[in-house]
């Protein structure tokens, strides 16, 4: 990988002190998108609260409006949906920057539009697979295109979502059955969405979908464990309260045991629904982590536990998280890199797994090391918790954090982290 940087960097310099006070985090990035999308293809005026403001958000909504729909942000956590229930076909392409979760599930959508849409990104985003959901489209009389297997994808809308049953091969990635879910409630007839395999990328988030399009008056039918039936109702629209972002909540998490502090979240982690909240029962045992963590089902969890890893008392093998390959980056990757700058032996890849030796005599050390972030917000705030411990790091290209957190050093500073901001 060539690491991206536009000279900001951002040094984490060790606080004295244990992080007390509260920080509230934003709303879940996962779920805001969700209700975005299913409040669109709902007749009437949907209202969502709680929800996140952020690059992944901001293109969903744009896109939608490009397509039609009046949305408005009457405060900071808030988005207002207006919608006949229909999608119209955009005058351009949908440009979705990274955000995978907007791509996969407007690729999908698309087809509900009379005409041809162009689903693009930027350039992160044109490296991240997408043709299981394309081949499954096509599967269901839908004319797409991906000729790299990655986006630019070009859908040829019917206007309709049609067919019985759809096969989907979901190893890389949850998003696409979700994408599929949430089009399929307004089809001419009930769709049966199937997994071609037991594998599926974090099968959380398709409770997530299920618990989303439920709460707009969907009906899904889950026929056994790799089969859902979706009939044809349509969406109502509703009001709907979207709760924090439990991947954001594992920083909070791993700084408050890190430091001995005791941080307010506003919410307890018991009533987070969204995968990642997992992590908060292996984050609680710190400096005691398992030998191995299966990250398979709290993907986005993966990089906060390998960064707390390195300071466990024993050392932690990270499975089943090949997947994280093809996220904004390749993550595994990426960990290894930041960890290795910060002890050459740190850590090591073994196929898909990532080995951390750990060892907590690095707290309190002097380790300079610049972390590149590879324009991937979850290294960018990961690899800031090692500062906690570890005088010299610093952070390269913090503003990526804006993807899904973008109060995330202004959280940290609030609980008395002091942060030293310059251009190289």
């Amino acid at each position: 990988m060539v690491a991206e940087w536009s000279g900001q960097q951002t040094t984490v310099l060790p606080p004295d002190h244990p992080l007390r006070g509260r920080v509230v985090p934003p709303g879940s990035k996962s779920i805001t998108n969700r209700a975005l999308l299913v409040a669109a293809l709902a007749e009437g005026t949907s209202h969502l609260t709680g929800a996140l403001k952020s690059d992944d958000t901001r293109y969903m909504a744009l896109a939608l409006k490009a397509m039609g729909v009046k949305i408005e942000e009457p405060d900071a956590t808030s988005f207002t949906v207006t919608s006949t229930g229909r999608l119209s076909k955009p005058e351009g392409p949908l440009f979705l920057g990274n955000a995978g979760t907007a791509t996969r599930f407007l690729t999908a959508a698309a087809a509900l539009v009379e005409g041809d849409v162009i689903v693009d990104g930027d350039k992160h985003m044109r490296t991240r697979p997408i043709a299981p959901l394309v081949v499954a489209l096509k599967s269901l009389g839908i004319e797409a295109e991906a000729p790299t297997g990655c986006p630019p994808v070009t859908v040829h809308g019917k206007g309709r979502f049609g067919g019985r049953r759809v096969e989907i091969d979901a190893g890389l990635s949850s998003q696409y059955v979700s994408a599929l879910l949430m089009a399929a409630a307004c089809g001419d007839e009930p769709v049966d969405i199937a997994l071609t395999g037991q594998e599926i990328g974090a099968r959380g988030y398709i409770d997530l979908t299920l618990a989303t399009m439920r709460a707009f008056d969907a009906k899904i039918e889950r026929l056994d464990a790799a089969t859902w039936r979706v009939a044809p109702t349509g969406y109502r629209a509703t009001d709907y309260l979207i709760e924090p972002d439990a991947s954001a909540a594992t920083y909070l998490w791993a700084a408050e045991v890190l430091t001995g502090g005791a941080i307010d979240l506003g919410v307890p982690a018991g009533d987070f629904t969204q995968p990642d909240a997992k992590a908060y029962q292996l984050i609680s045992a710190f400096p005691h982590l398992p030998a191995v963590i299966d990250g398979s089902q709290m993907q986005d969890a993966v990089p906060t536990l390998a960064v707390l890893a390195a300071f466990n008392e024993t050392p932690v093998r990270f499975t089943g998280i090949a997947n994280l390959r093809v996220k904004e980056c390749d993550r595994i990757a990426a960990l290894h890199d930041g960890l290795t700058r910060i002890r050459p032996d740190l850590a090591r890849e073994e196929g898909d797994n990532l080995l951390v030796a750990s060892d907590p005599r690095l707290a309190g050390q002097t380790l300079p090391a610049s972390i590149a972030t590879y324009a991937d917000h979850r290294i960018a705030m990961s690899f800031a918790l090692a500062g906690l411990k570890i005088h010299g790091i610093t952070i390269q290209d913090p503003a990526c954090v804006a993807k899904t957190y973008p109060g995330y050093w202004n959280a940290l500073a609030s609980l008395g982290v002091k942060l030293e901001e310059k251009t190289v």
